[in-house]
């Protein structure tokens, strides 16, 4: 009873640190289209949002990566839901800050090969034309790359890389065209794979595993009142159960955060995705790449 008091104490000190009428915040999903599409996959999310604040929130529908950003530095949203490399992108363009950490269970990328090829391990791979997700993506481009050059691969001279969706990739795999895929290993595993009845899962080995990537965020543009966005995270912590079944309800995408957990998180946490930037040959971190 007394930690069931403690946190509702917590819960409502977060809600009164809040300014006293509520105001109306803008909100954008970077990887969603459409004001419909935003209504269907994240609608239950506003909702549980707003009653864990006490806050209103209205949907800001952006075509692009880049239009995101260029409406949190145009003050025209206020917070935005993104991935690990977008977020890296953004907080350079616009000083935009991390609010809350939004974990996506068995986020990692790795490399696949056929069970009966010679390639063993990355090395390899060295003089082979391989495939990955599209150019930017963290799981499926900037990971990849990163985990080649962990091995001593260079991914931008020492194989050939074609870039197409993973349906694709995958078939390329098993027709021979490519030697190996690097992808969102959970994804091609659940999605991909599983959809193929044509060979059993054993036709498949993993040479190569990342480790686990950083979390997908809400950030906050650098124009809101800090106090505001340490009022919100812990709000959201704290009503983090109803918060996290409003995203699970409507399924489809979301899917990917089935087991997910919503925590407090910092922006070094990004660090490793600044170095993929560079190992990609973007050091400078501050445009999208393949947009």
């Amino acid at each position: 009873m007394r930690m069931i008091t403690t946190l509702a104490a917590a819960a409502i000190a977060a809600v009164a640190a809040l300014p006293a009428a509520a105001e109306t915040y803008e909100l954008a999903i970077t990887d969603v289209e459409g004001l419909e599409q935003l209504q269907t996959d994240w609608g239950p999310f506003k909702a549980a949002l707003e009653a864990a604040t006490g806050q209103s929130f209205e949907f800001f529908p952006v075509a692009s990566r880049t239009a995101a950003a260029e409406a949190l530095r145009a003050k025209r949203v206020d917070f935005v839901i993104t991935g690990p490399a977008e977020y890296v992108v953004i907080n350079k363009l616009t000083n935009a800050t991390t609010l809350v950490g939004l974990s996506r269970p068995d986020y990692f990328c790795g490399w696949v090969v056929l069970a009966n090829s010679d390639v063993v391990r990355p090395t390899d791979l060295k003089g082979k034309k391989v495939a990955m997700d599209d150019i930017g993506s963290t799981s499926g481009h900037l990971c990849p790359s990163q985990l080649l050059a962990d091995y001593g691969v260079d991914p931008l001279n020492d194989v050939e890389v074609v870039h197409t969706t993973r349906a694709v990739a995958h078939e390329a795999l098993k027709r021979g065209d490519v030697a190996a895929i690097g992808v969102n290993y959970t994804s091609w595993v659940n999605g991909t794979r599983a959809k193929d009845d044509s060979v059993p899962p054993g036709s498949f080995r993993v040479i190569a595993r990342s480790g686990d990537l950083p979390n997908d965020l809400l950030m906050a543009g650098s124009h809101v009142d800090p106090a505001v966005v340490d009022a919100l995270r812990t709000a959201m912590v704290d009503g983090k159960a109803e918060v996290i079944e409003s995203i699970l309800s409507v399924g489809g995408d979301n899917e990917k955060y089935r087991g997910m957990d919503i925590v407090a998180i910092e922006d070094s946490a990004y660090d490793p995705v600044r170095a993929m930037y560079a190992t990609i040959g973007h050091p400078e971190f501050s445009a999208f790449v393949g947009e």
